[in-house]
């Protein structure tokens, strides 16, 4: 039964509670506007007190519920509600005041100074006992015993003040607050929850040094990676353990209890580099109402576009992998985590023409996000048929399928190993960049366009799980040259970029490369890496030098040789405008040649054969260059 709930009883008891207040503020009110009188309140307004009391309770209470009183626990209420009981104390006060002035229950008027006082002391007692409630419930706790861990939190924002309050409302979390770290001047001295804020992040420390924290938490989710760095450098030095509050991504991705989700610092928070922060229901906006194709939808991107387009309310999203596993794992994570049900699951081939035009067919797509590729440098240089095979004709399948089934945007999820590639995987890569820049001029119906970007953290098979499961063995970390960089972006930056390069693109085949910041050297990743699992490097783990593979560059690039850089609407894309655009003729041909090779099955073959049509393309570029 309703009555018995929990929730229901609560509100019966606010509303018992109301009815006192409001009933007592009525009596006060006669009190004290006859305080003076000899006698006390003159008969016949104790006759209109006792008459009238019942109907003003019940009239008041009415306008409060109407007005949304009873929606939120007083355990919750805030300063900002104070405007909502002041509004339905205001109404219900003009109602009290045209009830007596229309029907005019009694011979003599209602005082104007009781309506006065009533008001006052409404507004003072159901306002206050809501904040009293909440002072008394929300109030810091004494059971934090001696050996609780202190922390020292940086930031004293709303994230920082948030920590705060929970260590002080749950001693069963043994941690106490001891002082605030904030970059803010203003802030210097202050007392917030009854924690100062000793300092800025400048002088952590110093601070360190004073008050021997057990604990640091970082609490600015939004902070730069340089912040993050300095204080886990200085954390490491005196063996603090560090940790810190979800990023913004991980914030947008879904709930968080700030105490259950403050996490030990990873390598992404040190890069060194401002996350890419956007609005995605913005830059989004285009996939709405829209029915959304991902293939390779159970990979690291795929799978984290899916989370991302999914927020912007597509009709469907139409979930592509040939990989059994990982398709049932993102499928269930969308319908059972994420509660979005409108996903088809579909187990297909993105280098089956037929299989392909049939699910194409069946879904229509309005828009194709084209994730699925072998991307293992040194597994595709073993196996060339499979990464031509997918990289290259399964782009060029799926765009062509696509396009017949008159989808309006398709991207592909590109790689900066294209760029000048040394390497099969980059020249497979480089090869479906070309397929799509002449799809876009064969079918222009069709926007047709590529992102390109670096590696992505923890993605599979990237340096960073590998750096760890190196730590955790024991060593050595295995690197392959000391002078390598890298470009390095999380995985949810990288895919909302890739949405927002979606709407940039006028579908002519344009390539899109993501500013991925200042390229990282391997060895200080690795440095990192294993400084921050409390250990020195080639102290306690030894970092080896294995040396370059065949094809591996020394520094990634981003443009080619014959592209220019041109910036964009959105501030973290850049457009790559070819000097010497792609004959489709040519890479018809290349397609072509392609196919019978893979037909003949002869690995060395294709491998050098790939090469030479990245050297054949450089010369090209040269040659119309230098016309």
């Amino acid at each position: 039964m309703e009555r018995f709930d929990p929730v229901y009883r609560h509100r019966i008891s606010q509303v018992v509670a109301d009815a006192i207040l409001v009933a007592a503020s009525f009596y006060l009110a006669f009190r004290l506007r006859f305080l003076d009188t000899q006698g006390g309140i003159p008969e016949r307004y104790v006759e209109m007190l006792t008459l009238s009391i019942g109907f003003v309770v019940v009239g008041k209470l009415c306008v409060f519920a109407i007005s949304g009183l009873y929606e939120k626990w007083w355990r919750y209420f805030r300063l900002t509600d104070y405007a909502v009981v002041l509004r339905a104390v205001a109404i219900s006060t003009v109602i009290l005041v045209l009830g007596f002035l229309l029907i005019e229950p009694f011979p003599y008027p209602l005082p104007r100074s009781v309506i006065v006082f009533d008001f006052l002391l409404t507004l003072t007692l159901v306002g206050g006992a809501r904040l009293l409630v909440r002072m008394f419930i929300e109030r810091p706790s004494r059971k934090a015993g001696s050996d609780s861990r202190e922390v020292l939190v940086v930031g004293a924002g709303s994230g920082g003040q948030m920590v705060v309050r929970e260590l002080q409302l749950n001693p069963n979390l043994g941690a106490n607050a001891v002082a605030f770290l904030d970059d803010d001047p203003r802030k210097r001295g202050m007392r917030l929850h009854g924690v100062k804020v000793l300092g800025t992040t400048d002088e952590i420390g110093q601070v360190l040094d004073e008050i021997e924290p057990d604990e640091v938490s970082i609490a600015i989710p939004s902070a730069p990676g340089e912040l993050r760095g300095r204080v886990v450098a200085a954390c490491r030095e005196r063996n603090v353990t560090v940790r810190t509050l979800p990023t913004v991504f991980e914030l947008l991705r879904g709930g968080v209890q700030l105490t259950k989700q403050l996490r030990e610092v990873q390598v992404e928070d040190v890069l060194g580099r401002d996350p890419v922060v956007m609005e995605l229901d913005r830059v989004g906006a285009y996939l709405e109402g829209k029915t959304v194709m991902i293939t390779g939808a159970g990979g690291s991107i795929g799978s984290e576009l899916a989370r991302q387009v999914a927020r912007v309310g597509p009709r469907k999203l139409v979930l592509l992998d040939h990989a059994e596993d990982n398709l049932f794992k993102i499928d269930r994570e969308m319908t059972e985590e994420r509660h979005f049900a409108r996903t088809e699951a579909v187990l297909a081939d993105c280098r089956e023409p037929d299989r392909m035009l049939e699910v194409m067919q069946q879904h229509t797509p309005d828009v194709v996000f084209h994730a699925a590729a072998y991307k293992h440098v040194p597994l595709m240089e073993a196996n060339p048929l499979e990464a031509v095979r997918n990289n290259s004709l399964g782009t060029m399948v799926t765009a062509q399928t696509a396009a017949a089934s008159g989808c309006e945007r398709f991207l592909l999820v590109s790689t900066d190993k294209a760029v000048d590639p040394r390497t099969v995987m980059g020249a497979s890569k480089a090869l479906a960049e070309w397929i799509i820049e002449a799809a876009g001029k064969k079918h222009p119906q069709t926007r047709f366009m590529a992102v390109r970007f670096g590696n992505v953290l923890a993605s599979s098979g990237s340096v960073v799980p590998i750096f760890r499961s190196q730590i955790e063995r024991g060593g050595p970390v295995t690197i392959t040259d000391l002078e390598m960089t890298r470009y390095f972006m999380t995985i949810p930056e990288a895919v909302q970029l890739v949405i927002r390069a979606g709407d940039l693109g006028a579908g002519t085949g344009e390539v899109f490369v993501l500013d991925m910041g200042e390229p990282v050297k391997i060895v200080e990743l690795a440095h990192n890496m294993i400084r921050l699992a409390g250990l020195e490097p080639e102290t306690d783990i030894a970092i080896e030098v294995i040396g370059r593979r065949p094809g591996e560059k020394l520094h990634e690039e981003l443009f080619n040789s014959d592209e220019r850089s041109q910036p964009t609407s959105s501030e973290r894309i850049l457009r790559a405008v070819r000097r010497a655009p792609v004959d489709p003729e040519w890479v018809q041909g290349a397609v072509g040649k392609a196919e019978e090779l893979i037909r003949e099955a002869d690995e060395s073959v294709i491998s050098d054969w790939l090469i030479e049509l990245a050297s054949e393309r450089r010369r090209i570029n040269s040659t119309t260059l230098d016309a």
